[in-house]
């Protein structure tokens, strides 16, 4: 197991996560124990709409996280003064959430003078792996795929990210998502997909694999959306079948992507999956098997650690005061950001905008 410098493995952070339809608090050690955590979800409240309405979800995070941190500081047996940091989701993410998160990760670090960690939630996806796999170092090449990102990184360290490849339009996880919209399979989409492709042929409709074989390293999943659409609508396939043909297209896209990366970057020890599309079972059989090609070792966090969820928050708190051995907390009047880059020096890609 990789050792924590400067003696921080017993060090306690309480995370906060609010940035899309999951209010999340967690307290973690750097010696990789879970202390306590809680998940509230929304998918009540949003289901009628099929997808996430922000003020709803702004709503809910204000009602629910007061009392949620009060709780998993009782189900660990500890108050505010047991903690050594409090690290809040800072962005990117849905604006109001990311507030009501961030706001209340600044009055408890004012209130108990603990030091306050702003945490990019990407950077949360990217080291819960390391969370749960206490042998996994830098570098490590990274698939980050969510609801809202789809992207290659090279993580040489905690806050040290390079950015190989993004989406130039959707994320895989808005992709499975609009599937099961335009399949009436309800709302959260990605599993309900999974669930239908296990029953069809995914050999059954000719879906287009955009970008495959691209001399640029991006992902594109708008043209795949619309041939779904189009699929749906002409009334020849069963749904199954179309699940399976399109998480089918989605996997020969990131598997050719991934390729590319491999071949033209120096190696990498690990391929590591993170995101909440890293719960897909299919996705995950396919990385596994190209990790193997390649001989590197395939990490993927637990299901649990793929979603949105406080307790990589906290781990990412832990990085920061493992590896940063002079950081003293960041001021309290940091921003909430609706977009933040984990490589802010990669150049933006054609077609991506804001999503870089």
């Amino acid at each position: 197991m990789e050792s924590v410098s400067h003696n921080l493995d017993r060090k306690i952070v309480l995370g906060i996560e609010s940035s899309c339809d999951e209010t999340a608090v967690a307290l973690v050690t750097g010696g990789r124990t879970i202390l306590a955590q809680r998940i509230a979800s929304q998918e009540a409240e949003h289901a009628p709409y099929g997808g996430v309405v922000p003020e709803i979800a702004a709503r809910a995070h204000a009602e629910r996280l007061a009392p949620m941190i009060a709780d998993v500081l009782d189900d660990a047996g500890m108050t505010l003064a047991d903690v050594d940091a409090i690290a809040a989701t800072a962005g990117p993410g849905l604006i109001g959430g990311v507030m009501v998160g961030l706001v209340s990760g600044k009055a408890l670090a004012m209130a108990a003078d603990k030091p306050l960690i702003a945490v990019n939630h990407l950077e949360g996806h990217a080291l819960s792996p390391r969370l749960a796999d206490g042998d996994l170092g830098f570098p490590y090449l990274l698939l980050l795929v969510s609801g809202g990102h789809c992207q290659i990184l090279s993580v040489e360290g905690a806050g040290k990210y390079r950015r190989l490849a993004t989406t130039i339009d959707d994320a895989l996880g808005e992709a499975f998502d609009k599937t099961a919209k335009i399949l009436g399979l309800g709302y959260p989409g990605g599993p309900m997909v999974e669930k239908l492709a296990r029953t069809g042929d995914s050999t059954a409709v000719p879906l287009p694999r955009p970008l495959k074989g691209s001399k640029e390293p991006h992902f594109s999943f708008a043209g795949l959306k619309s041939a779904v659409l189009r699929a749906h609508e002409s009334g020849k396939y069963t749904p199954a079948n179309i699940a399976a043909s399109f998480q089918a297209a989605a996997v020969d896209c990131l598997l050719d992507r991934l390729k590319k990366a491999i071949a033209e970057n120096p190696p990498f020890p690990a391929l590591v999956v993170a995101g909440g599309v890293a719960a897909n079972g299919a996705v995950r059989g396919a990385l596994e098997g190209l990790a193997a090609q390649h001989d590197m070792r395939f990490v993927a966090p637990p299901l649990a650690l793929c979603t949105d969820n406080a307790a990589m928050i906290a781990w990412a708190g832990c990085e920061r005061l493992a590896h940063q051995p002079d950081f003293a907390g960041d001021p309290l009047d940091i921003k909430a950001r609706p977009r933040w880059p984990l490589d802010p020096e990669a150049e933006v890609a054609r077609g991506a905008g804001v999503k870089a």
